[in-house]
């Protein structure tokens, strides 16, 4: 892992519904990447309370409703407002944590779910734990390599948004990171201890600019590598900024 560094840094304020690209961020020990996954929309098939972490299933998700890939969204910290943007719906601006105002972005989103599956039924969050997919304040790391050797053997680009990533690190061996399992990584300013390697869904298989499934990515991972993931989970240990360009290792 010599002379890696930091390309992308992204964030998900509502988990599923927009990403945002930023170029520097402060990480804490124990907490997500700021903001992350800070809301979510609950389905109407779900009826639990969130006053913690519960899992994505009980959450509308773009593994299940594809269209959702194609937002994108900004978050303006202070005033806690999101704006979510998409090719064909235009922009639409609102704070998740007004009840109206939330119930017209999801009336907003209607026109990208389909009929036959669950409905969005109103926006939540935990507060002090992102909502992720881990039942612990997890940090997702990719490699731009392994991506590239991904896009060469189906033969197709694999846009990057895809994967939904927190960090993305250039200048390490494809499939590297999945030897970081239980090491820890210096990303900048911060330290991360890898937990886990992450399994990968349908929502990888979402054009990320139009929403339409067309690279059953689970699949070829699974036909060409026998397995299905993607990027590692780490948590933070030693709280620290992470900028674009910062170095990384592994120490």
């Amino acid at each position: 892992m010599t002379q890696s560094q930091v390309t992308h840094l992204w964030r998900y304020p509502i988990k599923s519904h927009g990403r945002e690209c930023l170029h520097a961020v402060d990480l804490q020990v124990g907490k997500v990447f700021p903001w992350d996954r800070y809301w979510a929309v609950q389905h109407d098939h779900s009826d639990h309370e969130v006053d913690g972490w519960i899992p994505c299933q009980n959450f509308m998700r773009g593994a299940i409703t594809p269209g959702l890939a194609g937002l994108s969204a900004t978050l303006d910290e202070a005033n806690r407002r999101v704006t979510v943007s998409h090719n064909d719906l235009g922009n639409f601006s609102f704070r998740p944590d007004d009840a109206t105002q939330a119930t017209e972005f999801l009336d907003w989103i209607v026109p990208l779910i389909d009929v036959k599956r669950s409905k969005p039924r109103r926006i939540v969050t935990a507060r002090h734990i992102g909502l992720t997919d881990t039942d612990f304040a997890s940090i997702s790391v990719m490699n731009l390599a392994t991506n590239q050797v991904i896009s060469e053997t189906v033969k197709c680009p694999v846009e990057i948004e895809r994967w939904r990533g927190n960090i993305w690190l250039e200048g390490v061996e494809p499939w590297q990171e999945f030897e970081w399992v239980g090491r820890h990584i210096r990303v900048g300013g911060a330290i991360l201890k890898v937990r886990e390697l992450i399994g990968r869904c349908l929502h990888t298989a979402a054009n990320p600019r139009t929403g339409k499934r067309d690279l059953d990515l689970p699949r070829l991972l699974q036909e060409h590598w026998g397995h299905t993931d993607f990027g590692i989970y780490a948590e933070v240990t030693e709280a620290g900024r992470v900028s674009v360009g910062d170095r990384a290792e592994l120490i």
